[in-house]
């Protein structure tokens, strides 16, 4: 078999990647495992229509009987979401297993970056990235995104890491491995809920063409990393640092009393987070990835 026999595109995607049009990819994890049912297949949805209503076409990716699929049915998205998390977390080790088995899998952002780098997708929007976890020095618990950001060549839009890992961390991480970090309208490394860290960035960008043009450089002289962009979540839905640092606190100790490690890490802090702060985590949520859909489909507009 070949790599066309593991690829599926839905002929949206198909047509659009024919005639050169501005494409962003959108990740499957966020539905399965991200948020509950109703609001991840709303949310799905939503993220689509915001890429058609900005310019571009959107190709939602998962692993669906074994296939890589690149742009989904609403029927599809639907079925992800009901079946939440007895749907495989996909991320690059799991991919041979899943497609050799005939299985369905949510693409974390590694495994969504492997599908959209295979189908020629350059742009990729999402809530946010996986990266170091606090703790790692001893835990080794450092995310899988990290290190496809190093070798595939797909720029990723995100609100920053997730504010439940170890941010300074993270962005060294990212340095040791050469990947550009790139603030878009920002000095500073978003932390997902909010818009500071604390933490300073070499690369400001305040025009998506400037980013269109990093990536076609990029693909011009055979760089083979990604880019990360780094897109603040926006001011009125940005929360109290105090407030969503204690939530965070607390679910960190009760994920370590529950024994809760590895993949199950970050569904089960970000679940926790919602219930301790009454839901207002999953509307920033929601919104910050809503934002970062209309910047990625700006920038491919660019490409």
């Amino acid at each position: 078999m070949q790599l066309k026999d593991h690829i599926q595109l839905s002929p949206e995607v198909a047509r659009a990647l024919k005639e050169n049009k501005p494409i962003v990819a959108l990740e499957s994890t966020i539905i399965s495992h991200g948020m509950p049912y109703p609001q991840n297949v709303e949310t799905a949805l939503n993220c689509q229509r915001i890429c058609r209503e900005n310019g571009a076409v959107p190709a939602t990716c998962a692993i669906i009987g074994g296939k890589l699929c690149a742009g989904l049915t609403d029927e599809q998205i639907d079925y992800l979401g009901k079946e939440g998390s007895k749907v495989a977390k996909a991320s690059r080790r799991d991919i041979p297993l899943l497609i050799a088995q005939g299985r369905d899998g949510a693409t974390t952002v590694a495994a969504t970056m492997i599908v959209a780098s295979l189908a020629g997708i350059k742009v990729f929007a999402t809530g946010g990235i996986g990266g170091v976890h606090r703790g790692a020095t001893e835990t080794m618990d450092i995310s899988a995104d990290l290190d496809e950001l190093a070798k595939t060549p797909v720029c990723v839009i995100c609100a920053g890491a997730k504010s439940i890992l170890d941010l300074p961390l993270t962005m060294e991480y990212l340095e040791t491995k050469g990947v550009p970090v790139i603030g878009f309208g920002t000095d500073e490394l978003p932390a997902f809920f909010t818009r500071k860290s604390g933490v300073k960035l070499q690369w400001r960008v305040d025009e998506p063409k400037l980013i269109a043009d990093a990536i076609n450089a990029a693909h011009d002289i055979g760089y083979q990393g990604g880019m990360l962009v780094v897109n603040p979540i926006p001011e009125q839905y940005s929360m109290d640092a105090d407030v969503i640092n204690a939530a965070i606190d607390n679910a960190i100790d009760e994920a370590k009393r529950a024994g809760i490690k590895g993949k199950d890490t970050t569904p089960y802090l970000l679940a926790k987070i919602t219930e301790i702060t009454g839901g207002s985590s999953l509307e920033a949520n929601i919104a910050l990835v809503y934002n970062n859909v209309k910047v990625a489909s700006s920038i491919a507009a660019e490409l």
